[in-house]
């Protein structure tokens, strides 16, 4: 059974899910004359579980080919749809059962498309599914944050090559997002300014770290990165929730992260990534302190003994010549 367990120390969760040690591992690009080994392939939908949702005509049906973008459970997921949360104790201890969603976002029916590649508007329709799974989830009561992310790469946690992305709904608001809004919500206190927005003022108007600069979107290089050419895209006016975009600012963010994937991607070779999505909980929609963002982390380096132990960082690349070379690079 899938299970949450606190660390009475640090309260950090940990999902305990034996189950995905099952999981299916495809790390190598099936060859053209292969026919049916990737589940996620267009003609290949019964391999998977139901689907959830898709955008498909209105005169095709659930789980047949004619969708663009489709989501289904993830067949071994972290958390479960179904039971209670039941929170209990064990002397110290504090746990729960693993309740929460885990979805599949199949970004392209075309297995050797790209997230940095594809059309611009096909992206906008996969960040709008984003939207709409988040909204439909949002309502149910036993979760309280949703986390939407993307691994590329064996090293990155993927474990299919076709283009997908995940969401994974939680019964509690992740540590790392705890410690953002804690940050945020004091800087707001002592300033009665979003800290968000000031960095993106800071960063717009300083250039040295930015990537791409649009009418709604910014793209940069943190101050203080934790790893070489890490990205961070954030709107340039105040959103605390990814739920309020409209399909304006869809359409511009689509754009910003395609291009900014495909600098990573000329610029470092087609280097294994993950991209987190980080917006408000799900009891907190709206707020003047915090600002929803996408991080962006290629996986360059490998975290040794001394970042594990100590929570430093050691970065080989300053931000401003990852940035310069970025802005650089040359585009199709």
């Amino acid at each position: 059974m899938l299970q949450l367990r606190k660390d009475p120390v640090v309260d950090r969760w940990v999902i305990i899910a034996s189950e995905r040690a099952r999981r299916l591992k495809m790390v190598k690009q099936p060859q053209k004359n292969q026919v049916g080994v990737c589940p996620f392939c267009y003609g290949n939908e019964d391999k998977t579980p139901r689907e959830i949702v898709a955008y498909r005509p209105a005169n095709t049906a659930q789980n047949t080919p004619g969708w663009w973008v489709r989501v289904v459970p993830n067949k071994f997921p972290a958390l479960q749809i179904e039971g209670d949360i039941d929170k209990t104790g064990e002397g110290i201890y504090d746990m729960m059962n693993g309740i929460g969603a885990h979805e599949v976002i199949i970004e392209t029916p075309l297995h050797d498309d790209r997230v940095e590649t594809i059309d611009e508007k096909q992206l906008g329709e996969v960040l709008w599914m984003y939207k709409e799974r988040s909204l439909d989830l949002k309502r149910d009561e036993r979760f309280r944050y949703i986390l939407i992310f993307k691994n590329r790469g064996v090293i990155a946690g993927a474990s299919l090559v076709h283009p997908h992305s995940q969401l994974i709904a939680t019964p509690v608001v992740p540590k790392r997002v705890v410690e953002e809004m804690r940050g945020a919500r004091s800087y707001f206190q002592l300033k009665e300014r979003c800290v968000f927005c000031d960095i993106v003022r800071e960063e717009i108007s300083y250039g040295g770290r930015t990537v791409i600069v649009s009418d709604r979107f910014v793209a940069f290089v943190p101050f203080a990165p934790r790893f070489p050419f890490e990205v961070w895209l954030m709107p340039r006016k105040h959103r605390s929730c990814f739920v309020q975009i409209t399909r304006e600012e869809v359409n511009d963010v689509a754009r910003v992260l395609r291009e900014t994937l495909l600098r990573l991607s000329k610029a470092l070779a087609e280097p294994p990534f993950n991209y987190m999505l980080h917006t408000s909980p799900c009891r907190e929609s709206d707020n003047e302190y915090y600002h929803w963002h996408i991080e962006i982390t290629p996986r360059l380096v490998e975290v040794s003994g001394f970042e594990w132990g100590t929570g430093f960082y050691v970065n080989p690349t300053a931000p401003e010549d990852a940035a310069a070379y970025l802005r650089g690079v040359t585009l199709p």
